[in-house]
């Protein structure tokens, strides 16, 4: 072998439907990935320390322990990107896995393609941009290091409570940020509850930012869970 070939990514699904686990693997591998799986949460956790994976496909419903329960557990100590599967469609059981750390949240029946592409937008993320980095998605520019906004190349003004917020988007874009997650970055810990806040200002990022504010296109709502910052 190629001494200069890189290894492939590595994925690990923790799932007890031995179906799901087949499906799976066949899209990724198919994609180009390498994939070990594990049907209980405490397999999961052993399987993630020994294998380090690229990635984590988690199902909430494992037989053993609820998958937020492995998910509070490999937060201990990785950052591993972590995309949750699982049949629950409440927004509480969304809410409950993205303030815990999850990357992104697919309802089954899934789409093959948007999992895969999922995925990769959570890859591609990994850990939260560097203070450095120059973020642009379709119009927008935002150069973290300057705290400079500007949108077709036109500086946009920005309070320092817009900013704040749309920095904590851009750090995290592609992924979904919870109402409660936003409001205690920007606000503090005692406004967790306060989303009125949260609509007023996004409102206001949105006139900024978008063509057409009442139908968003880069800032957009995940109903009852958060707003998401689309990724180029």
């Amino acid at each position: 072998m190629n001494e200069t070939t890189p290894h492939p990514p590595v994925v690990l699904i923790i799932d007890d439907e031995v179906q799901i686990r087949r499906l799976l693997r066949v899209a990724l591998e198919g994609s180009g990935y390498r994939v070990f799986d594990a049907a209980t949460g405490q397999e999961g956790l052993i399987e993630a320390a020994q294998r380090r994976p690229d990635a984590v496909v988690l199902d909430l419903g494992l037989p053993d322990m609820d998958g937020v329960t492995v998910l509070q557990r490999l937060r201990e100590w990785s950052q591993v990107p972590v995309l949750v599967l699982s049949v629950r469609e409440g927004e509480d059981d969304k809410v409950s896995a993205l303030d815990n750390g999850a990357d992104d949240f697919v309802t089954k029946p899934f789409s093959t393609a948007e999992f895969l592409a999922r995925l990769r937008v959570a890859r591609r993320r990994g850990a939260p941009m560097a203070d450095n980095a120059v973020f642009r998605s379709g119009r927008l520019e935002v150069d973290l290091s300057s705290r400079q906004v500007l949108v077709q190349g036109k500086e946009i003004k920005m309070t320092p409570t817009e900013y704040s917020l749309l920095r904590l988007l851009v750090r995290n874009a592609g992924k979904v940020v919870t109402h409660r997650q936003i409001l205690k970055e920007v606000w503090g810990p005692n406004y967790g509850e306060q989303t009125h806040y949260l609509r007023v200002y996004i409102g206001h990022l949105r006139e900024k930012l978008e063509v057409n504010p009442s139908r968003p296109e880069l800032l957009v709502t995940e109903a009852g869970v958060g707003y998401r910052l689309l990724a180029a």
